[in-house]
């Protein structure tokens, strides 16, 4: 697997079926065109001197850890915002209110 990292842009290139198949199926789990893409983030630490490979988690799919996130739902229009990585989503009332950063987002007062 060939990686390159231009700025904030990491590019993943495939070298042989096997990994082009497990590129597609990541793809698959991070990609929900209806909803909110997926992520990745970081678990553990990577140091190459101590391991050979960096581990993730993608957020919100079955089996990681947010699956203990309550179901909660926005009761009107609003904007929702992550305090860690600033992210932002407009959700309309009855959405789900998103994880991020390993918890669940916070809706800003209008």
């Amino acid at each position: 697997m060939k990686i390159n990292i231009e700025k904030n842009l990491v590019e993943f290139t495939p070298e042989n079926a096997d990994e082009t198949k497990k590129i597609e199926t990541l793809w698959k789990m991070l990609v929900d065109c209806a909803r909110f893409n997926k992520k990745l983030v970081p678990v553990g630490e990577y140091i190459s001197q101590k391991n050979e490979f960096a581990r993730f988690v993608v957020e919100g799919a079955p089996g990681s850890s947010s699956d203990v996130y309550p179901e909660v739902y926005a009761d009107k229009d609003c904007r929702a915002y992550c305090q860690t990585c600033n992210k932002y989503v407009e959700l309309e009332k009855g959405d789900q209110i998103p994880p991020c950063c390993g918890k669940l987002m916070e809706i800003l007062d209008d």
